[in-house]
C-alpha cells in the first residue's frame, strides 16, 4: 500500500483542524477534541485513513502525548513510523512521548507495546469503571527500535 504524508500545523490550520476531528472522532471520551496542537495524517488515494495528534507539549521537561487512530490496519508503515516519532524526538528535542489508552483497548495497547512504550495502568482515570494505561517512549527505546535499525541486503 502507498501512503502519502500530511502535515498540519500552525502553516496548514484547515488540515490540521480536519486531521485533529478526524483523530478525536475515533477515540472514546474525546469528544470535546484537542487544544494547542500539531497533526500528521496519513492519506491512500487522496482519503484520510489515519491520524497522529500531537498535544499537551511540555518543551521545559521534553514530553509531549500523541493521539492516534486510523481507519485502516496498515497505515503505519515505516516512513510513516518515522515521521511519527521523528517529530518529537527530533524535530522538536522531546525526550519522552506519552500515549494513553483506554484498557479496553487491547489492539492499541499491543501496538504500544510492539513499538517499545512501557504501560502504567492508572486504575479509574477514565472514570468510575474503566482505567486508563499510560504508555510512555523514551528517544534513547525509540531510536533503539528495530524500524530504526538499517535493513542490510544479502
Amino acid at each position: 500500500m502507498r501512503v502519502n504524508i500530511l502535515w498540519g500545523g500552525t502553516g496548514n490550520r484547515a488540515t490540521n483542524e480536519a486531521i485533529g476531528s478526524f483523530v478525536a472522532s475515533r477515540i472514546g471520551g474525546c469528544e470535546r477534541g484537542f487544544a494547542d496542537f500539531t497533526t500528521l495524517g496519513v492519506l491512500e488515494q487522496g482519503r484520510l485513513i489515519g491520524g497522529v495528534v500531537y498535544h499537551n507539549y511540555v518543551p521545559e521537561a521534553g514530553v509531549i502525548e500523541l493521539s492516534a487512530a486510523s481507519t485502516s490496519r496498515r497505515w503505519l508503515t515505516r516512513p510513516v513510523l518515522k515521521a511519527m516519532f521523528g517529530y518529537p524526538f527530533d524535530e522538536i528535542g522531546c525526550q519522552l512521548a506519552v500515549l494513553r489508552v483506554s484498557e479496553e483497548n487491547g489492539g492499541m495497547a499491543d501496538i504500544a507495546r510492539r513499538f517499545g512504550f512501557t504501560s502504567h495502568r492508572i486504575p479509574r482515570l477514565r472514570g468510575r469503571g474503566e482505567a486508563e494505561i499510560i504508555f510512555t517512549l523514551t528517544d534513547d527505546d525509540w531510536r533503539a527500535h528495530a524500524v530504526n535499525r538499517a535493513v542490510s541486503i544479502k
